[in-house]
């Protein structure tokens, strides 16, 4: 009854053209809020209203990034939803949700329960899925249908977005969380990539196939994480350390040496 109850505060206030600050507070009288607004699939119901059309639904799109920027939804189940997307054809709907995705994929995380931290490593598999998904649906069109400047563009955007996503090794970590959690989920990963694999020979763009084959090979990569030895960095820093010794020099002057050099020796022993 609630989503229903949504779905319809979500036409009227298109109807009514309020603005996004008009539409949060009137959204959070009539829906009060529990720990969090994912358990009526906010993010999902904004995001299905907003992507009817062609093309998105500027005012309705703009409730959703509103609901992100406030932290009213999480960021899983706004990858959840955007995951859930299948209309590639329509290439102004998929730029807006790359667009969405930009808003915070730079700072993925997640404050609460182990089981919302779960849910943001299968929302990130998910997306990483999705976007595989897209490479695929472009590159057959492009054989189909030729040469097309704005489908090289969108094909572009999905391969940059995932590549953005896999170089960060936090994120590949998330992943790899998430298929060590479901092995099957892994499956689907796979299965994308050989699409995407199958369609790189329509490519004539030489330049970009070779880029979708290093993101390809990130997202390879991920299974071995854990059996890949990382080199130490070459300077180690020691913000503690730095730390310590400002707050000492600065509050305890006339201090014994003693304390103090007792200190660093344990943060030695910790680090």
């Amino acid at each position: 009854m609630k989503v229903v109850n949504l779905k319809q505060a979500i036409l009227q206030a298109w109807k009514e053209r309020w603005s996004d600050y008009q539409w949060a507070v009137n959204i959070k009288k009539n829906f009060p809020k529990g720990a969090t607004w994912d358990y009526i699939n906010f993010a999902e119901a904004l995001m299905e209203q907003a992507m009817i059309g062609p093309s998105p639904n500027p005012l309705i799109l703009s409730y959703l990034k509103y609901a992100i920027s406030s932290q009213m939804v999480s960021y899983s189940s706004v990858l959840t939803a955007i995951s859930k997307f299948d209309g590639f054809s329509r290439e102004l709907c998929v730029k807006s949700l790359l667009e969405i995705m930009d808003m915070f994929c730079h700072r993925l995380n997640c404050h609460g329960k182990a089981e919302e931290c779960i849910a943001l490593c299968r929302a990130l598999l998910g997306v990483v899925v999705w976007l595989l998904q897209g490479c695929a649906f472009y590159c057959e069109k492009l054989r189909e249908l030729g040469p097309s400047a704005s489908t090289e563009a969108i094909l572009r955007a999905c391969q940059e977005k995932l590549h953005s996503l896999m170089s960060s090794t936090k994120n590949k970590a998330l992943v790899h969380i998430s298929r060590l959690e479901d092995q099957g989920s892994w499956g689907n990963v796979e299965q994308a990539m050989n699409k995407v694999t199958d369609g790189l020979c329509n490519l004539p763009n030489q330049t970009q196939r070779t880029l979708i084959e290093e993101t390809l090979s990130l997202v390879k990569s991920i299974p071995q994480m854990l059996s890949v030895q990382c080199e130490p960095p070459a300077h180690a820093s020691f913000p503690s350390v730095h730390a310590f010794i400002m707050l000492e020099g600065t509050m305890n002057l006339t201090g014994e040496t003693q304390p103090l050099m007792e200190q660093l020796m344990m943060i030695k022993r910790m680090q």
